[in-house]
């Protein structure tokens, strides 16, 4: 009975290890996952490593300037004294801004956003920013 009872709580030692072990690792994996964390491992958000306020801040501003070009672009096609190079500037716009209008349509709409898309955003964000000065200053001066 007492080499029963000595297996027993040899046992129940390496099942506390085990299980302190696998919390361990969960936390380290939530850290890694949950934004307000992972700050500490990537060393902030986005291509400059801002706080999450500064990053939010950022990617609004991105978004405004994006949307601002979209609408003189449509107003110039409306009148069609849109040239080429401005339209195609638009084109890659749009392209590189893909994943910020995907995100915002998805929370103006309420539906789920997922940390897929929202590191897409943090990772495209600089993207689309170039991408939206490029067409502003095409705008701006057509004739380049």
């Amino acid at each position: 009975m007492h080499h029963a009872q000595m297996e027993k709580t040899e046992l129940d030692v390496q099942n506390k290890h085990t299980t302190k072990l696998q919390r361990f690792v969960i936390s380290i994996v939530l850290m890694a996952v949950v934004p307000g964390c992972s700050l500490m491992f990537f060393g902030g958000y986005g291509a400059n490593g801002l706080s999450h306020e500064e990053f939010v801040r950022y990617v609004e501003e991105v978004f405004r300037l994006q949307n601002r070009m979209t609408s003189e672009v449509m107003l110039l096609s409306e009148n069609e004294d849109a040239n080429p190079s401005i339209l195609q500037a638009e084109q890659q716009m749009h392209k590189m801004c893909a994943h910020l209008n995907e995100y915002v349509s998805r929370d103006i709409d309420g539906l789920y956003k997922g940390l897929l898309l929202r590191r897409r955003v943090e990772n495209s964000a600089m993207d689309c920013d170039k991408a939206a000065h490029v067409l502003e200053s095409l705008l701006k001066n057509p004739k380049n």
